[in-house]
């Protein structure tokens, strides 16, 4: 009953979805508005059905009904219930099943929230969200159908990816990742509505998509972030961005979100750059399809990625006719897109954003080029070729600290026309905190440039944007009397987009301190040691206590007790690093174990051991300022909260 009632609401969905997508253009080409409400009801009655299967679907999965295919093939009674939910996006079928239900609640939401806007830049939208979705029902009812019946029916199955449930990150990372990448749909739908209703050249749609990219982008950030706590935490190498595929193909679209939020600014204020920011909404969600089918075609080799590959060439084709569709869009609204401002001088926040964005593209294009070349290399010549991480850091470190830079640079700048003579003055305290950090950085003992320079630009940039908190704040104070925290609230309440952004800004910084910081000063040491035995790293001393091994439901776990003594000989802290073994794999899983502080991580990894527990050998790596990576995420995602959050004058 349960696989019958979601197989029909898929088929269900797929209707409505067919129907509904072409209703409103025809509705809108014979004039008969009347009809839009069908539309409306269409992306509704899709959200509804898709939520029916994808409940079956979890019902399936807790209860282990083995009949279904995706339960067959990642359920297990011995997983806990946990687990076992979440697996809903731990393979092919139930993460395009997941995805179509993201789809679906942001159309729903989308169309709710802007009923009542005039014109037919809506229905335009809520059509292409359709058609967006059809394209993934037609996924769910072919090649990738999750409730396929299963005969005969297993009485048990292999569980999810080992390395799937070996953390509670992964009950995070992946719907983060789904928002954000499901949410560039939502701007690339209103760019489809502007350029069929004739809003092109119109502010507008912009004001609608720039609100749904930063959330998106928001989503998309913190997605990246927990993805790399989750490889930092589970992998056991000690690292958390190794410039795997999957990792790439979540970044690239990010950063042409990120330079679509500059450049859009550009337009509102300047009426500047209109094609090339519709150009880098169509190019952002043309990239999260292709990081889609990266992940699902099968064609690359990655801890992230799915191992079928028939459904890739369904992507493939859905890309070719995103990017041509686009394209016949666009050059038929070639007049109005048209640029109304021109820049007036090189030293002004808009010439400072065109320099954003072409670095922006620069670094995208590099990552894309990187991941994409051993796939053409290897189909054009069958010779398999590696890029690495060294080939991603020579390439792409430049681009980062010129960033770096400029976002010290921007708000340091007006629009229109600025002077250098006051942009010297207003670099002054960056440039004294720069040069500080910088000699600081080479006084400890490193030589490498850029992360020289990644201290020396974070200071300087970290600066000028808390600077602009200061100078706003005492202009509040001499015009009202008011008190700091009166006039800091009231300066986030008169502009939240604008210092919103300053503090995106503040948690980038912060995260590239952590990251110039972790891969600078990284220490580590691995010895064999028995029971009793110690070893130092830098300020370090630690001792093994005990070897052990449990037995749980879905895994044997083996693992160390090791203290970490104070100078005096007493222990301060016991970490326990561990290897879990699961029955579908044939190596343990590494489960390192943290000790954190705001100076760094204690990071200890049991590398192997005897099995009657007479030794173990123990790795230890010093991680200075890991931790603040994770906090200058959570600070990014504020920003993007506080200048996006609606007002009663943006309501």
């Amino acid at each position: 009953m349960t696989r019958l009632v979601a197989v029909d609401a898929l088929w269900f969905a797929l209707i409505a979805c067919a129907v509904g997508g072409i209703v409103a253009p025809i509705a809108i080409a014979r004039g008969k508005r009347q009809w839009l409400p069908f539309a409306q009801a269409a992306v509704y009655a899709n959200f509804a059905l898709v939520t029916i299967a994808t409940g079956a679907m979890m019902w399936a999965l807790a209860t282990h009904d083995f009949s279904i295919s995706y339960v067959a093939q990642v359920g297990s009674r011995a997983t806990p219930l946990f687990y076992t939910v979440i697996s809903l996006w731990g393979a092919l079928e139930g993460s395009i099943l997941f995805w179509a239900w993201v789809l679906a609640l942001y159309s729903a939401i989308v169309v709710y929230t802007n009923r009542n806007r005039p014109g037919n830049l809506v229905p335009y939208a809520a059509s292409a969200l359709l058609i967006i979705a059809l394209f993934f029902h037609i996924l769910l009812v072919g090649p990738a159908n999750p409730f396929h019946l299963v005969s005969p029916v297993p009485l048990d199955g292999p569980g999810p990816n080992p390395l799937l449930q070996n953390h509670i990150l992964m009950a995070v990372h992946p719907p983060l990742l789904y928002l954000g990448y499901v949410g560039m749909s939502v701007p690339f739908a209103f760019a489809v509505g502007a350029l069929l209703s004739g809003e092109a050249g119109s502010d507008g749609w912009i004001r609608l998509t720039r609100r749904w990219t930063l959330l998106a982008w928001a989503f998309l950030a913190a997605a990246i972030i927990a993805g790399m706590w989750w490889s930092y935490e589970v992998l056991g190498w000690g690292g958390y961005w190794a410039w795997d595929p999957v990792e790439n193909a979540s970044f690239i679209p990010f950063l042409t979100a990120t330079a679509f939020l500059h450049s859009v600014m550009v337009q509102e204020r300047r009426g500047m750059l209109k094609l090339w920011n519709i150009n880098l909404v169509v190019g952002t969600f043309a990239l999260t399809i292709l990081g889609t089918f990266l992940t699902r075609s099968g064609i690359i080799s990655s801890v992230h990625a799915f191992t079928q590959g028939t459904i890739g060439y369904y992507f493939l084709a859905f890309i070719a006719v995103v990017l041509i569709g686009s394209a016949i869009l666009i050059a038929g609204n070639s007049d109005s897109l048209r640029t109304d401002g021109r820049f007036d001088a090189p030293v002004a926040r808009e010439s400072v954003f065109l320099l954003n964005n072409l670095l922006l593209t620069v670094f995208m294009f590099t990552v894309l080029v990187g991941t994409l070349f051993p796939l053409v290399a290897e189909a054009a010549r069958g010779v398999k070729v590696s890029v690495g991480e060294p080939f991603f850091n020579r390439m792409t470190l430049p681009v980062i600290v010129a960033l770096l830079f400029l976002m010290g640079v921007g708000p340091a700048l007006p629009w229109k026309r600025g002077s250098i003579e006051d942009l010297k003055v207003k670099m002054i305290p960056g440039t004294i905190v720069g040069v500080i950090l910088a000699a600081i950085v080479l006084l400890l003992g490193t030589r490498n440039v850029y992360g020289v320079l990644a201290f020396a630009f974070a200071g300087f940039a970290g600066t000028l944007n808390i600077g602009e908190y200061v100078i706003g704040v005492r202009a509040r104070r001499a015009a009202h009397g008011e008190s700091v925290l009166t006039a800091l609230r009231r300066l986030f309440g008169a502009n939240q987009r604008r210092y919103g952004g300053y503090v995106a800004h503040l948690g980038i910084i912060v995260v590239a301190v952590g990251i110039a910081a972790s891969s600078t000063f990284r220490t580590e040491r691995e010895a064999t040691l028995k029971p009793g035995e110690t070893m130092t790293l830098g300020k370090v001393t630690a001792r093994l206590k005990d070897v052990w091994g449990r037995n749980e439901p879905q895994r044997d776990v083996i693992g160390a007790t090791v203290e970490l003594l104070a100078a005096s000989g007493e222990p301060y802290a016991v970490l326990s690093p561990r290897m879990n073994i699961y029955p579908m794999s044939d190596q343990p899983i590494p489960t390192p174990d943290v000790r954190s502080t705001p100076f760094g991580d204690t990071y200890m990894n049991l590398m192997s051991f005897r099995e009657d527990g007479s030794s173990a050998t123990i790795k230890i790596i010093n991680e200075p300022l890991v931790p603040w990576i994770w906090f200058g995420g959570g600070v990014i995602c504020l920003g993007a909260l506080i200048s996006g959050w609606p007002t009663r004058r943006s309501a």
